[in-house]
């Protein structure tokens, strides 16, 4: 996200080491959502034939490329397909890691372990949001290139997931594996385990076809809502944009010095479900969550309409900062997290990673339109109205975790597929869950 936060040094300060619009901007930052369409399409064809561990290292090199193209860079062009880079190698990555993380990590830790993806995302933000400001476009790309550096260096170390290994017949690699995650040589009832589950689902073979199949139609609803849920709520454009924003809001503080509070509280609110998604469980954080990103949003709707209005507004300029950190902290407790977990259950093994894929594809597709059409409202209407379209489309997606997704907190996958399944059936599907089951 390196170009989000970089593009107010490019379009404010004098002599930049390039020069671009308001509308380059919008591009280079949007663009990197169509590289993940096509990123989450590579892993679903390289993650069964070429395992997750050599797929995943892979996917650090268009990173790498493209930081150099940016640290190098003198067009736009060049930061187009930085950022385009960086769309394959984060749709490869998203793709692989919960599968990953799924195959190698025990059942007690396994919800934590896959939390933690979007937790060191936000310390990946906010090391952007706390450097950015302070050094310039060129040194910004070449320290940002560090990680993915060392992230290869070490991870060609780590070893490949023992269930791809079972599942190519690899029994003898697959043993050193698990003991190598499980610190210890007794693996044989875990290792026998996972060959049964193995070969119970070698002859099911799924397909993107079938899960549009009225068997999957609630399936696919639950999809909907937390794919357009997620990215209608307008979080990527309030992260994206997040100096241009707070250069708008009126307060003692710089917007370099909001971009950073704005990391950090992110940072460390996402954490939480991390401990809580498998106690809570997982509706009520996401009504929780849906509910005060609507308040947060509200707030900033507010403000900036009524500045657009010619109020002045200049001494409550910390009112639409305390509702976008609210806003953060909201989403970060349930709805930056939570819906990954929900996609890992709720369907059948052999077409889940179509499942995913499809996931990946609608995320995509809303974020490239939220961020593109963010700036043009901003230059041409006003921050009032994509704030307004975020806080209804987060009040609405509110409305529809209320009526269509169910707990799944302590149920094995079976128990999901038939609660999925029969909730029309029921008269009060919830009652149970909203009593705290």
């Amino acid at each position: 996200m390196v170009c989000g936060k970089a593009l107010p040094k490019l379009l404010n300060v004098p002599n930049p080491p390039l020069s671009i619009t308001s509308g380059d901007g919008s591009w280079i930052v949007s663009i990197q959502a169509i590289g993940g369409i096509f990123g989450m399409i590579l892993a679903g064809l390289t993650v069964d034939r070429f395992g997750r561990k050599w797929p995943f290292i892979a996917s650090a090199l268009p990173v790498i490329a493209g930081w150099i193209m940016i640290a190098l860079a003198r067009t736009a062009l060049l930061l187009y397909i930085a950022r385009f880079l960086f769309g394959i190698s984060y749709g490869v990555a998203y793709g692989i890691v919960p599968i990953y993380i799924g195959e190698i990590t025990s059942d007690g830790v396994r919800g934590a372990a896959a939390s933690l993806i979007t937790v060191l995302a936000k310390v990946g933000i906010l090391f952007e949001y706390s450097v950015g400001p302070y050094v310039n476009f060129e040194t910004l790309a070449w320290l940002s290139m560090v990680g993915p550096v060392l992230f290869v260096l070490t991870f060609v170390w780590m070893p490949e997931s023992p269930h791809y290994l079972l599942g190519r017949g690899r029994i003898a690699e697959a043993r050193r594996s698990l003991q190598w995650l499980r610190r210890t040589s007794a693996v044989e009832e875990e290792l026998n385990c996972t060959r049964k589950s193995i070969e119970r689902t070698a002859s099911e073979r799924g397909s993107m076809r079938e899960l549009f199949l009225p068997a999957y139609r609630n399936n696919i609803i639950i999809v909907l809502i937390l794919a357009l849920g997620m990215q209608m709520s307008g979080i990527q454009a309030v992260l994206s944009y997040a100096q241009t924003i707070f250069s708008q809001i009126s307060s003692d503080l710089t917007d370099a010095q909001m971009s950073i509070v704005l990391g950090v509280v992110q940072m460390v609110t996402v954490s939480f479900p991390v401990f809580l998604v498998d106690r809570v469980g997982r509706r009520p954080l996401l009504l929780w969550s849906s509910a005060g990103s609507c308040i947060g949003l509200l707030l900033v709707s507010i403000y900036f309409t009524l500045e657009a209005a010619g109020v002045n507004v200049e001494s409550y300029g910390w009112v639409s900062f305390v509702g976008l950190l609210f806003f953060v902290i909201s989403y970060a407790f349930g709805m930056a997290t939570v819906p990954f977990a929900i996609m890992s259950e709720i369907f059948p093994k052999n077409i889940r990673a179509h499942a995913n894929a499809l996931f990946g594809i609608l995320n995509g597709v809303a974020i490239f339109a939220v961020l593109k059409l963010f700036q043009i409202a901003l230059d041409n209407v006003g921050a009032y109205l994509p704030f307004w379209v975020f806080t209804v489309s987060i009040g609405l997606t509110f409305g529809f975790v209320f009526l269509y997704i169910p707990e799944t907190k302590g149920k094995s996958l079976d128990e999901v597929q038939e609660i999925i399944a029969g909730w029309r059936r029921k008269k009060d599907p919830f009652k149970a869950v909203i009593v705290g089951d």
